[in-house]
């Protein structure tokens, strides 16, 4: 069980970003998506406001779990942190105009259910924001 053990620290340490990444990134996806359908259900929210306001919330905790525990983020200065939030957020704003925007082509224009529009899109965006995070965000200051 040692060796085991052993064995799959060695594999998280390896890929201990990546690894780090999925969890987090599930997390966030479950949190836009709970929070999602709490807005548009029990309080009758239209989806796409529904969807910006799960979006707002869902940025804030990402930043923080990226900066913390996925890329490990050492830039300490006030301007650098700054930055570095600004580059975050506006990453982030663009993935949700390109949500929003999948979002609406599926659902209004091609007649999807919702639900399932919602999933892939948030696929799309988790994936977009790993690129724009892993090369531009938190890449290591010179």
């Amino acid at each position: 069980m040692k060796k085991l053990w052993d064995r799959c620290w060695e594999l998280y340490r390896k890929y201990e970003e990546g690894i780090n990444y999925l969890i987090f990134g599930f997390l966030a996806f479950a949190l836009n998506y709970i929070l999602y359908f709490l807005f548009t259900k029990p309080l009758g929210m239209h989806y796409l406001i529904a969807t910006a306001v799960s979006w707002l919330l869902t940025v804030i905790f990402a930043y923080w779990t990226n900066r913390t525990y996925v890329f490990k983020s050492k830039n300490n200065a006030l301007k650098a942190v700054r930055d570095e939030f600004i580059a975050f957020v506006g990453a982030r704003v663009a993935t949700e105009v390109l949500e929003l925007g999948v979002m609406f082509l599926m659902v209004d224009c091609a007649g999807i259910n919702e639900q399932l529009s919602k999933l892939v899109c948030q696929v799309l965006v988790i994936a977009a924001n790993y690129f724009f995070s892993k090369l531009w965000i938190f890449k290591e200051k010179k």
